[in-house]
């Protein structure tokens, strides 16, 4: 009865997320995309949709897998989906997914939540960082000469050059930024924790849980091949998100060139700045607007591509992550950690 009480929740969760989209987007405007192209075009979007969603379970596992007894191949699919789900419904997308996420990872490796979150914020440190170096490189082949993308090549050197000063920044001043996160934090986790404790975590707790954090993010240097893992999960998403374009543009009757659309998937991240569950709106605008300029595609091609391909991906992630969501545990009452 419990399962199919969970099983209905999720569904409910997820259902709630598609209606919204359908809501936003407009269900007639999705009907239209999805007809307009070969239902071969459709079923090959919605498979790649899939594989895509199932590949990020490749960066979980090697994340979680200094963590107690680590996850499970079909776990980490599990919680790979669930983080799709969190992702849509997040207002800053993975920003503010992890957080949550590292509940439920920290419950499940019987590990402390500053723990979990400590090698998820790594994961998609170098899951992101892979992905944008990867895009800079190849785009400076593949794009080079071309007066019109160099909007886009500038973007990604900007990205990446972000992406490792303000790593290095973080990593050789987090005594400092120790410091002030307990100073912060401790009246907070202490007011909270005393709402279900007799006895509320103090400042030492609290120290002791940022120790942590940092202490699982410096520890990944022991590790390189869990960190190549990483990288190749979140590479692999990448070419299945290309390859979904890609047919969604050349069953669209667009021009489609593979390499320039591969180039492009990071560029989209930056669309988790807005506060908007899902990035709706923006996303389709970056990924849309790019597409258009490295493929030269007519807009209304690449516009159409990127809402076929989100037409599928939001159902899918909500859905299932839904479901996923519904069957994970969350919350320890007796458990001590930080």
């Amino acid at each position: 009865m419990r399962r199919a009480v969970r099983f209905i929740v999720g569904v409910g969760m997820g259902g709630l997320i598609l209606g919204g989209y359908l809501y936003t987007v407009g269900a007639e405007t999705v009907l239209n995309r999805v007809i307009a192209v070969s239902p071969w075009v459709v079923g090959v979007v919605l498979l790649l949709v899939i594989l895509e969603g199932l590949a990020d379970a490749i960066g979980v596992w090697a994340s979680i897998e200094p963590l107690g007894d680590g996850l499970s191949g079909p776990e980490s699919v599990q919680f790979a989906l669930a983080g799709d789900f969190f992702d849509i419904l997040s207002p800053a997308g993975p920003v503010s997914s992890e957080p949550i996420m590292a509940r439920f990872f920290s419950v499940a490796t019987g590990t402390g939540y500053s723990d979990a979150l400590g090698v998820r914020s790594t994961a998609k440190y170098v899951k992101s960082g892979s992905q944008v170096i990867f895009s800079g490189l190849a785009g400076l082949f593949i794009l080079a000469g071309s007066p019109e993308v160099t909007p886009v090549l500038l973007t990604l050197g900007v990205s990446i050059t972000g992406l490792v000063v303000l790593g290095g920044v973080i990593l050789r001043s987090r005594t400092y930024l120790s410091t002030g996160l307990v100073a912060g934090l401790t009246p907070v986790v202490t007011r909270v924790s005393g709402l279900y404790r007799d006895q509320p975590y103090d400042r030492a707790i609290v120290a002791d849980a940022v120790d942590r954090y940092w202490q699982r993010i410096v520890d990944f240097r022991e590790t390189p091949g869990l960190l190549v893992l990483i990288t190749v999960g979140g590479l692999v998403e990448q070419l299945l998100t290309a390859t979904a374009l890609w047919i969604a543009l050349s069953g669209l009757g667009g021009n489609s060139v593979f390499l320039p659309i591969l180039v492009i998937i990071p560029l989209p991240q930056v669309a988790s700045v807005v506060p908007i569950p899902g990035s709706l709106g923006a996303y389709d605008l970056l990924l849309g607007g790019a597409l258009v300029l490295v493929t030269g595609a007519p807009s209304v091609s690449a516009t159409a591509a990127v809402l076929l391909v989100r037409t599928l991906s939001l159902p899918f992630g909500a859905i299932a992550g839904g479901i996923c969501v519904a069957y994970l545990r969350g919350w320890r009452p007796n458990r001590t950690d930080g």
